[in-house]
């Protein structure tokens, strides 16, 4: 008789979840998977995709006003929420279907259940069920945080709500200055909704390089959407089917809305975490874990934004990856979790790998910065007021490029390939040394030859 009912029992079925499961059973492994809500996590039901297609589907009225200036004469249009978040839906339906059969596939079984640790090999099902496992993975994701309660605070929506709403609001205030609430300002002001975001510091993207900020900022603004810095919601009133956000400033702003998406914690209320043992981290308030994602229990560990480490569906997935790998495969993974190239679906869209010019500064006694701000080909035939950001960050004294930083049309697909490059530490000579693929944007990250500014830290005697 075995000593345990699987050898892996998965808490959550996202990303990371999912892809651990799969390689743990390609392996051989005996594997149980527990998702209470649907399969997919985060990414793909209420995240990353949806937001993309919503992205994709606010594009489309700017692309009909630029048609103009390249000789197309289109008549009167119209756009319909409902059908919009529909299609969305039978979308959502397909990848979690998918999703479902790979896992099956796999020879790994899902239960539909919410699942709790009793102990350290011991989990409870919400049928009432008990199973045991050799080795148990948590990722559970994270969810959206609203922060301090403020008066009014249940008329709020997060970011979840937003996919689902019943109508497209003709005004709404966003609260945040992140990835989130700069996607769906982008977003409504696509739709043709009046958009106010709302954010606590002093500029939008915390931890971008600054030239991102100030770059994104403007371009938001000349979009019509309407950023208030300094300040917080502090109450909220209802009137009917209006609402009226109250702000630390003293001012107030009518809304058909009001969306807070300030941030995200990790799901690891109910887990039953101290009963098997599991530390939280003091420092984010998630799992803690060691480099193989192993957490203070030798046989449990997690991946993904449970652990608050770095909270992007690749990182949760190859984290997953590699833990299968370490234990069922046996062969050792580590995830880097350096050089980790991201992208915000804002309007204009960012994309970004490496060191800021701040961080390399702070790191670097030698840093040069390569900048350059244009108006795209596309803008001079539209007339659209929009200019493209792109910045290298390199190293003086071994000429190492430590990082890119690129605002405008296809940012994010831009640095997937740069990525490549930074990850393998290119130099700016060889950037130099790429032949430029003319007529392009992106042909400016080759072409760039004297720097913009160079910082040198002088030595202390």
């Amino acid at each position: 008789m075995a000593e345990f009912d699987v050898d892996l029992f998965v808490i959550g079925g996202g990303s990371g979840g999912v892809r651990a499961a799969r390689i743990a059973a390609n392996y051989g492994a005996k594997v149980m998977v527990a998702e209470e809500y649907r399969m997919g996590g985060t990414c793909v039901i209420r995240g990353c995709v949806p937001k993309k297609l919503f992205v994709i589907g606010s594009h489309v009225h700017q692309e009909i006003e630029d048609a103009a200036g390249f000789g197309w004469s289109i008549g009167q249009v119209s756009f319909d929420w409902a059908t919009l978040v529909a299609n969305k839906d039978k979308e959502i339906a397909r990848l979690e279907g998918a999703y479902t059969t790979n896992v099956e596939k796999s020879g790994a079984k899902i239960v539909k259940t919410r699942a709790v640790l009793e102990d350290a090999h011991t989990i409870r099902l919400a049928t009432g069920e008990k199973v045991t496992a050799k080795y148990i993975l948590i990722a559970t994701g994270g969810a959206p945080n609203h922060g301090p309660a403020v008066p009014g605070i249940e008329h709020v929506i997060s970011s979840n709500e937003a996919f689902h709403l019943k109508e497209l609001p003709k005004r709404i205030v966003i609260q945040g200055g992140g990835y989130i609430a700069l996607e769906f300002a982008g977003i409504f002001a696509g739709f043709g909704s009046d958009v106010s975001v709302i954010y606590r510091g002093d500029n939008i993207l915390r931890g971008f390089d600054e030239d991102v900020r100030k770059h994104v900022r403007a371009e938001m603004e000349k979009r019509g959407i309407t950023i208030i810095t300094g300040s917080t919601v502090t109450k909220v009133d209802k009137h009917g089917r209006d609402f009226t956000a109250h702000l630390s400033g003293g001012s107030s702003i009518a809304a058909d809305q009001v969306m807070f998406a300030i941030g995200r914690h990790p799901n690891v209320a109910n887990l039953g975490l101290e009963s098997a043992g599991v530390a939280i981290n003091p420092a984010n308030g998630g799992i803690q874990v060691d480099g193989w994602s192993k957490t203070s229990v030798d046989n449990i560990y997690a991946v993904g934004d449970v652990t608050h480490r770095t909270n992007l569906t690749p990182v949760a997935i190859r984290e997953g990856h590699a833990f299968a790998d370490t234990v069922f495969g046996k062969r050792p993974v580590q995830v880097d979790h350096a050089t980790i190239p991201t992208a915000v679906f804002s309007q204009p869209e960012v994309g970004t790998v490496g060191l800021t010019e701040q961080e390399a500064r702070a790191q670097f006694a030698h840093v040069d910065i390569y900048k350059t701000d244009f108006r795209p080909i596309k803008a001079t035939m539209s007339g659209r007021d929009t200019r493209v950001l792109m910045k290298l960050v390199v190293d003086g004294a071994s000429d190492r490029v430590l990082g890119c930083h690129i605002v405008g049309d296809a940012a994010a697909e831009i640095t997937q390939a740069v990525a490549i490059a930074v990850k393998m530490k290119a130099t700016k000579a060889d950037f130099d040394a790429t032949i430029a693929l003319h007529p392009t944007a992106s042909e400016e990250l080759v072409t760039m030859r004297t720097p913009t500014a160079r910082h040198v830290r002088q030595a202390a005697e």
